[in-house]
């Protein structure tokens, strides 16, 4: 087998380490690419490629994330993980661990975590590797290791919640969902959403998003049903969709452009928490961006002229 050959067959897992490790697409990418470079400049095969591509590519990804976080706070309101549709990994042993830890709400625990803990406890819970393989690939001893994991345990369990495991549950409640805002049904929404729902949106200063977060079911419900109907009159199209596997949804403007990615948490049955990706620098690799400050104009027109 070639290097290419090889390289190409565990790029899935290498992408699915650098995005949990990231929460960022683009970031995931540009870690996998660099870890190529690195695999085709050795000039004698490793004894283990998978060892030698897993290592490098957390190495990499693990100094993108200690400057990213700088950036992440500076960041203009809330920030959220780069939406992913698919997972390219593919474990039937451990599809639980890797659904559940790309999750949204599992990325945004994850960001709690030093980037060793956090590389350590994706490693080891999501993807199941030996302690001496997370030895070698976060440079630092088996018993540092299993240190850095309690901590890291102890930090995802106290934030956690259990969500709703039932997929075709999911789906059924994200598709009514979606329904339910075409319509603007209020009554609808108020019944699909938690007591203590909360909403909230990254825009990261480049679209509009919300002010701060809204919360309540019946606050939400009313901000829902009094905007999206409008957004359906200006042609603007929901597809539920899975993301980062959990239900969701993908708005598109009229051209088909992508407006933004929006998912759901649920917990008992209900959705408990609605976050919307805004910023158009994280939709680029799902589509053409659509140009949501103009989308805004005219829904503001719309509403003066139907008011």
């Amino acid at each position: 087998m070639s290097k290419v050959e090889e390289f190409e067959e565990l790029r899935p897992l290498l992408f699915s380490i650098a995005y949990r490790i990231l929460g960022s697409v683009a970031e995931a990418e540009d870690a996998v690419q660099e870890t190529w470079l690195r695999f085709d400049a050795v000039s004698t095969r490793p004894a283990s490629t998978r060892a030698f591509l897993s290592t490098a590519v957390t190495r990499i990804a693990i100094d993108v994330l200690r400057s990213a976080r700088v950036r992440r706070e500076e960041y203009v309101g809330p920030w959220f993980p780069e939406p992913l549709l698919n997972d390219p990994y593919q474990d039937p042993v451990r599809s639980a661990e890797l659904t559940d830890s790309v999750s949204v709400a599992a990325l945004l625990l994850l960001e709690r975590l030093s980037p060793l803990e956090r590389a350590v406890f994706v490693l080891r819970d999501a993807f199941g590797f030996g302690f001496d393989e997370v030895a070698a690939a976060v440079g630092r001893s088996e018993a540092a290791c299993r240190q850095l994991l309690v901590r890291a345990r102890r930090h995802m369990a106290d934030g956690q919640p259990r969500f709703t495991a039932d997929r075709q549950e999911r789906q059924e409640l994200a598709a009514r969902f979606v329904g339910a805002l075409r319509e603007g049904d209020l009554d609808g929404l108020r019944e699909l959403l938690a007591a203590d729902v909360s909403m909230a949106g990254d825009g990261g200063g480049r679209a509009p998003q919300l002010a701060r977060a809204v919360v309540g079911a019946e606050n939400v419900a009313r901000l829902l049903a009094a905007v999206f109907p409008w957004l359906a009159r200006i042609e603007v199209t929901a597809e539920p969709r899975e993301i980062n596997g959990q239900p969701g949804a993908l708005f598109h403007d009229r051209d088909g452009r992508v407006l933004h990615a929006l998912t759901l948490d649920v917990l008992d049955g209900r959705i408990q928490d609605i976050r919307l990706v805004l910023n158009p620098d994280k939709l680029g690799h799902l589509g053409p961006v659509a140009d949501a400050w103009a989308v805004d104009r005219e829904l503001k027109q719309a509403r003066r002229q139907g008011s």
